[in-house]
């Protein structure tokens, strides 16, 4: 897998991404097209398995769309720049913002501080 070509719409296994236990500091971008994505500050242990995160650095920097794959009515998460796939959201995380970015470690791209 390159950057260039990292297109997927695959969902990585629980537990076995880089990213769903790093506790280091710094900025989560697309691993395609390296727009900023996600801050470690506002990543959380969902206890799924799965990189999570309560809020995006900026609205217009992922985009939603439904997703009724597999059986399931769920929302999926894109990057807003090069419309990679990225993971889900779900209506379950902390407050105040009451979501959880439930985001695949193959789509990330960690740029320590």
């Amino acid at each position: 897998m390159t950057k260039k070509n990292y297109k997927s719409n695959n969902t990585d296994p629980p537990f076995s991404g880089k990213y769903y236990d790093c506790h280091e500091t710094g900025m989560y971008h697309c691993v395609c097209c390296e727009a900023p994505l996600f801050s470690s500050e506002h990543k959380f242990d969902s206890s799924t398995g799965w990189p999570s995160f309560f809020q995006a650095i900026a609205k217009s920097n992922v985009v939603t769309r439904e997703d009724m794959s597999h059986g399931m009515r769920r929302v999926e998460v894109r990057c807003g720049a090069c419309d990679a796939h990225l993971g889900h959201v779900f209506p379950d995380g902390p407050k105040p913002a009451g979501v959880r970015y439930c985001i695949n470690s193959t789509a990330l791209q960690l740029k320590k501080q």
